[in-house]
């Protein structure tokens, strides 16, 4: 068994390009749109929404567009994201203005950044082989 793809909500597609296309390099690979009876039968929200497909070979977005969506940076819910470099990643977040923390623990510093929207993302380094 394997995670298909991770569905997110994101205020704006502007938004949403600069998170996962811009600082996650990752291709916009498909737009589609969720039609109102559809997301009332499967969301139980009466509502259509745009979604934006972000991939690459590793992992795989879908971006639900929610412009009415409040940013939200109370979430305990989180994607795990594996890292080559932390520091580098951080550096970027940084000059790209995300917003990022590194929380200091006993047996080493936990990193999490978050999107525009407030979703949250554990970072880890990869583990070098060698």
């Amino acid at each position: 068994m394997r995670i298909k793809h991770i569905a997110l909500v994101c205020q704006s597609e502007k938004k949403s390009d600069r998170f996962y296309g811009t600082l996650l390099g990752l291709k916009k690979i498909a737009i589609k749109t969720v039609p109102r009876h559809l997301a009332r039968a499967i969301f139980h929200v009466d509502a259509e929404f745009k979604i934006l497909h972000y991939a690459d070979e590793n992992m795989h977005f879908e971006i639900f567009v929610d412009e009415g969506r409040p940013y939200n940076d109370t979430c305990i819910e989180h994607v795990c994201l594996e890292v080559p470099r932390i520091d580098a990643f951080i550096e970027t977040c940084r000059k790209m203005g995300v917003k990022n923390y590194r929380i200091p623990r006993n047996g080493g510093d936990l990193f999490f950044v978050r999107d525009d929207t407030g979703n949250l993302f554990e970072l880890k380094e990869s583990e070098t082989t060698g």
